[in-house]
């Protein structure tokens, strides 16, 4: 993983580098159509999860504090949650791929299958290997092999995904994962429940 991860960085940091170059600083983080979120639009407080489905830190945020703050704030209609892409490597970079290949209505679940199995999927000696995993989750649902190589190729996720980065680096200056935004302010400190608790109770 860890020579994947600095082809990955060495990619991605050339061709930051020459979108940069031609972006406005008008350009948003994404049309509300291609967000992942979990509760309605209306809620008034939006929390963003900048995330990469490799990271274990980001698989136990997901795994044990997300519930949460959905069972609190999003089921009563206090939160929206938006799950944003912020792969750190090329395995992070094609499974977000997957994610936004599936309808909306089957995208948290492969989000919960991704964290929940991480340890499994991203087990593979290269990253033909890791696809192989990947390939296998996506095939539950509904992504056959097909479809799946036609995903990892298709340039207008590509293109999203890696703009999606490219601005959260610009507009919350986000160096690792996870990073929490809530209502457009970074948080501080530790990234669990307790401490969301009382930055959500204070907007509320």
């Amino acid at each position: 993983m860890i020579r994947l991860n600095q082809v990955f960085k060495i990619f991605l940091i050339l061709f930051v580098s020459i979108i940069m170059c031609f972006k406005s600083n008008s350009d948003t983080l994404k049309t509300q159509n291609d967000l992942v979120v979990l509760g309605k639009n209306e809620a008034p407080i939006k929390i963003k999860i900048f995330s990469s489905l490799t990271c274990p830190h980001c698989a136990d945020f997901h795994i044990n504090v997300v519930p949460k703050i959905k069972k609190e704030y999003v089921d009563p209609g206090k939160v929206q949650l938006i799950f944003i892409d912020f792969p750190l490597d090329q395995a992070a970079f094609d499974a977000s791929k997957l994610l936004h290949c599936l309808d909306q209505k089957k995208q948290i679940t492969f989000l919960d299958k991704i964290y929940e199995n991480q340890s499994q999927w991203t087990s593979g000696k290269n990253l033909s290997e890791i696809n192989n995993n990947l390939k296998e989750i996506a095939k539950v649902l509904g992504i056959n092999s097909k479809e799946f190589d036609k995903c990892l190729n298709n340039d207008t996720i590509i293109d999203q995904i890696i703009n999606g980065r490219i601005n959260a680096i610009q507009k919350y200056s986000i160096n690792s994962t996870p990073t929490i935004i809530i209502n457009e302010k970074k948080l501080e400190g530790s990234a669990n429940f307790i401490n969301i608790k009382k930055k959500i109770e204070k907007l509320i």
